[in-house]
């Protein structure tokens, strides 16, 4: 389980990162993109993927780390229950994310190799 605070805290650790509103969600950008939303009331983050991380991140347990349901799910946007999610797996899914929508000058310093 990873809590509210410890999931804000881990997607701001990121260069340039900003919490602001997102409709009746909290929102995680970086150069105005948005990496990751929160969902307070149902512990669940959404976050950014291609499609093939979707399904490696999805691979680990569908009931955990899952495409939203639809068109934006398609697109790559997963969701991710913080009520069961490990730590490490949700740093791990937030560094993917955060590489897929900030600058090239910003994501290299967080991309695995």
């Amino acid at each position: 389980m990873v809590s509210i605070e410890i999931f804000k805290k881990l997607a701001l650790s990121y260069d340039e990162a900003q919490e602001l509103p997102h409709f009746e969600k909290t929102s995680f950008r970086v150069h105005k993109k948005i990496f990751a939303t929160l969902d307070i009331e149902k512990k669940r983050a959404c976050l950014k993927f291609t499609e093939i991380e979707q399904s490696v991140f999805g691979a680990f347990d569908k009931s955990i780390i899952y495409p939203v349901p639809g068109a934006w799910g398609k697109k790559g946007f997963t969701y991710v229950e913080l009520k069961t999610v490990r730590k490490d797996m949700l740093k791990d899914a937030l560094n993917v994310s955060y590489c897929n929508v900030a600058p090239k000058k910003l994501s290299e310093k967080y991309k695995q190799h």
